[in-house]
């Protein structure tokens, strides 16, 4: 079956999406293409039509009247799209360390599900994030943060281009396109949270999602010298 990985690019992290690739890389023990979502790459196709502005410095999505943390904020739906509503594909935030062969996450599929997500109630008490990002609360937060998409699943048809590209960015976070029982759940250890998930947890993922250890604040957080030794390992 088709496999594939896609991580999120932000050149303002590119840092954390180097991480990212090359800790899944280094581990895969299949040849599974994973590659970054790039928005420039992604416009330059047609792909992302959504119009965008800048306010005080920060992108803003003006469909949903929000701001957006990064650049995939919303491209990521286009991830079945991508791969032809065919197979089985990972979406990955880029602020991300993996600590296992993701094989073993593709194993875990449940072909009766459109996707497979970690079901957090992660209600962040902080109103900032990362480099001064604004904390935007909204219902299933961080689901689609790590998301197993099940491409060839009927229900996935209808997160179309179009669908992508016209409604708020918090109903497709909110899987709008999808009935609840079409959402699998994957153990907490597939997106553990860096200061929120319980610490008696083993990660197979780490997700700093306040901030990476790069940024100020977040130098001593919970792995963090792991992070540092795996971008130590990229540019070597």
């Amino acid at each position: 079956m088709k496999q594939s990985i896609h991580i999120g690019f932000d050149p303002r992290e590119a840092n954390g999406f180097a991480v990212t690739r090359r800790s899944t890389r280094r581990q895969l023990t299949l040849p599974i293409p994973t590659s970054g979502l790039v928005l420039a790459d992604l416009k330059a196709r047609g792909l992302y039509t959504r119009p965008t502005s800048r306010r005080d410095g920060r992108l803003w999505d003006d469909i949903s009247d929000a701001p957006m943390a990064t650049e995939f904020a919303c491209s990521r739906f286009l991830v079945p799209y991508l791969n032809n509503y065919d197979g089985w594909a990972i979406f990955m935030d880029s602020d991300m360390l993996v600590q296992t062969n993701l094989v073993r996450l593709f194993r875990q599929c449940d072909l009766s599900k459109a996707v497979m997500v970690v079901k957090h109630d992660h209600q962040p008490a902080a109103d900032v994030k990362m480099d001064g990002q604004v904390q935007t609360r909204y219902a299933r937060k961080n689901w689609s943060s790590l998301m197993v998409f099940n491409c060839g699943h009927p229900s996935n048809k209808a997160l179309t281009v179009d669908l992508v590209n016209s409604v708020p960015g918090r109903d497709l976070h909110a899987f709008c396109w999808l009935k609840d029982h079409e959402i699998g759940a994957l153990d907490q250890s597939w997106n553990y949270l860096v200061g929120h998930s319980s610490p008696e947890i083993t990660p197979d993922i780490v997700h700093f999602t306040d901030g990476l250890p790069s940024l100020p604040g977040y130098e001593d957080c919970e792995y963090a010298d792991e992070w540092r030794a795996e971008l130590s390992r990229w540019a070597a």
